[in-house]
């Protein structure tokens, strides 16, 4: 547990490191904060005065760096735009540096870019211990663990104002890749901001997994049932004799295993099991949870997903009838409902997809959906957000590239996401974020169905579905020149509008898919006053926030709950609701708990009825009740119960 040095104790210790020059005992600061300075010492710096000479990458240096990072860079970027969602207006910033402390791309909000900017907390600057003195990202990699620096723990006095927090990710086998940090004032330290990073850490870690064994026997375990699919889980590849080949650091931890024994320690020794019986109880149980016995005799619960191989030797000589992924979509929102029919039309024809809509709103759901609905499933889905790319990588990471075709390229080249999408789909999102020469080669390969790498060559024969998205309105985009005319053309096959949580009427149901899906196996609802509350809600984050709040509620829940109330939501969700924008005039924030709740309703009730145009039917579908319940609790308000009923 973090514990916080107390302003005199600190103070005592900076006197001790400033005006002797010596690291103070760890009943001052803590230790990790002990060894830093200790090193900072070691290492000649000074914790006054200028700052030695630090190192900064130019923009070519730079470029070369990111194009080697591309991989780790690509699934950090959701989870970085995560986590500044969950930290916006809080002046802070979010930040990833590679495992030497440079730091590789920043998030953050525009009132603290300046003072950081001031202290070279930008990409290409090293923050390495070494370089900048006790700091979080610098420390974490010398610690080899997350940790807290506040305030005048930095060892430099310049950094004093900042408080950060950073965790390394490491790869699937075990190497340190770098460091996700927060990074704020001192004066807005916020107490959970420690336990945020270190899940967005295992997030990255999980992405990066999920990217290196997709198709292999993996496992995924927890000590709790219901702790399977949370952030928390551990998880593992096994390789086709049994060898655990990858795992994430909980799922090391777990095992109780280091990064060396990749490849050395066997299924069968750590669990005391066959993997033949894990592939046998994933044939014939599915997703249901194994128990299992850790050789330390610890007891674990193992969920089975099996690779291609070990589904093909489940199901021999049976061929699978195609699954209509896109049905399972439906859960009875009308506009959604047409957009899956409209698209169901189409799935196997040569006839490119345009999807619009807000962030959020499942615009990668319905492609994957589609794609699997059609005679390209199984084969590549490869999804590329344009908007996540820089530009100089954009079209060496879509066409591929010759060995040494630029500096800093890969001796061996890449063959680049187009190809790599052969005989599948690819699916281009934020689309109208892509640069126009690039937008002109694009156009290029949709034309011709043969793409030439950077660097020349032949050019290279591409067979693949396309599937477009963007949050803007690219017809608009179009009109105002900032889209190619042609490229708009070629792309709008069937283009379909997927329409924003707040104005769907299938809450319930959706949230309830969701919750089984988050949680299997375990009868998980919302306690009636808080779904009211949150059918009302605006979602400005869409289905992915939703599906994020439903997350951490679920983990929130104690052994054998299943109810989710107010204290199992985000604070910073639950502030929103509770707020005056969502709270019918006249509510008072000192109302005790059930009037809170009262006022709740009535105001998600107004605002249902509002959205559903006087249609009472459709309100209540939208709040998760029966028509009736929604009867009587416009009598009990006073109010009438007028409307079409349709």
């Amino acid at each position: 547990m973090l514990t916080t040095p107390t302003g005199a104790a600190l103070r005592q210790a900076r006197h001790q490191l400033v005006e002797r020059g010596e690291t103070p005992p760890p009943t001052l600061v803590g230790p990790a904060v002990v060894r830093s300075w200790r090193r900072c010492l070691d290492a000649g710096l000074a914790p006054m005065g200028r700052l030695p000479d630090a190192p900064h990458l130019d923009g070519s240096q730079f470029s070369r760096l990111a194009i080697r990072q591309q991989e780790f860079l690509a699934h950090a970027r959701p989870v970085m735009e995560y986590l500044h969602a969950q930290t916006r207006n809080s002046g802070s910033l979010v930040l990833l540096a590679d495992d030497r402390g440079v730091v590789l791309q920043t998030l953050g909000d525009a009132d603290f870019l300046g003072r950081a900017e001031r202290v070279a907390l930008m990409p290409g600057a090293s923050w390495n211990e070494r370089h900048r003195g006790t700091n979080a990202i610098g420390t974490a990699l010398a610690e080899a663990g997350p940790v807290v620096v506040h305030g005048a723990e930095h060892y430099l006095d310049r950094n004093g104002f900042l408080t950060c927090a950073a965790a390394p990710v490491v790869s699937p086998d075990g190497r340190l890749l770098g460091v996700l940090d927060i990074s704020g004032d001192q004066r807005g330290r916020h107490p959970h901001t420690f336990g945020l990073v270190r899940a967005a850490a295992q997030m990255i870690e999980n992405r990066l997994f999920e990217a290196r064994h997709g198709d292999a026997l993996r496992i995924r375990f927890h000590p709790l049932a219901e702790g399977i699919g949370t952030v928390a889980e551990g998880v593992a590849a096994l390789s086709e004799d049994g060898w655990i080949v990858g795992a994430n650091q909980a799922g090391l931890a777990l095992l109780g295993l280091g990064p060396a024994d990749l490849g050395a320690a066997s299924i069968g020794r750590m669990l005391q099991l066959r993997q033949a019986d894990l592939v046998d109880w994933g044939r014939r149980r599915g997703n249901e949870p194994m128990p299992v016995v850790h050789r330390g005799g610890s007891r674990l619960f193992v969920r089975i997903e099996l690779g291609h191989r070990e589904r093909r030797i489940a199901v021999p000589h049976v061929r699978e009838a195609p699954v209509d992924a896109l049905m399972q979509l439906d859960s009875g929102d009308a506009r959604l409902q047409a957009a899956i029919e409209k698209a169901r039309r189409v799935v196997g024809k040569p006839i490119a997809l345009l999807l619009q809509g807000e962030s959020g709103a499942g615009k990668e759901i319905f492609a994957r959906s589609f794609h699997e609905s059609g005679p390209r499933r199984g084969k590549p889905f490869v999804a590329v957000n344009c908007a996540t790319l820089p530009e100089n990588l954009i079209e060496a990471e879509l066409f591929g590239y010759l060995p040494g075709a630029f500096s800093g390229a890969s001796k061996e080249g890449s063959r680049g996401r187009i190809r790599a999408a052969h005989g599948g789909t690819l699916f281009l999102d934020e689309i109208g974020d892509m640069p126009q020469a690039q937008q002109a080669r694009l156009l290029r390969v949709l034309q011709e169905r043969e793409v030439v790498p950077v660097g020349g060559g032949k050019p290279i024969a591409v067979d693949f579905l396309l599937i477009c998205a963007s949050h803007r309105n690219l017809k608009a985009e179009m009109d105002a020149g900032r889209f190619r005319a042609d490229l708009y053309y070629r792309i709008n096959g069937l283009t379909l509008m997927l329409p924003p949580l707040r104005e769907r009427s299938d809450f319930a149901a959706l949230t309830a898919r969701m919750l089984a899906e988050i949680a299997p196996g375990r009868p998980i609802s919302i306690g009636e006053g808080l779904a009211a509350a949150l059918a009302g809600y605006g979602w400005p984050g869409n289905l992915r926030q939703l599906a994020n709040a439903l997350r951490t509620a679920c983990a929130l829940l104690d052994d054998g709950e299943t109810l989710i109330g107010w204290q199992h939501l985000p604070d910073d969700l639950a502030e929103e609701l509770r707020g005056p924008l969502h709270r019918p005039t006249g509510a008072i924030d000192a109302t005790g708990e059930a009037e809170n709740l009262h006022a709740l309703s009535e105001a998600a009730m107004t605002r249902a009825i509002a959205a559903s145009r006087g249609n009472l039917s459709e309100a209540a579908r939208r709040l998760g009740i029966s028509r009736n319940t929604l009867y009587r609790r416009l009598r009990k308000a006073g109010r009438p119960a007028a409307g079409n009923c349709a």
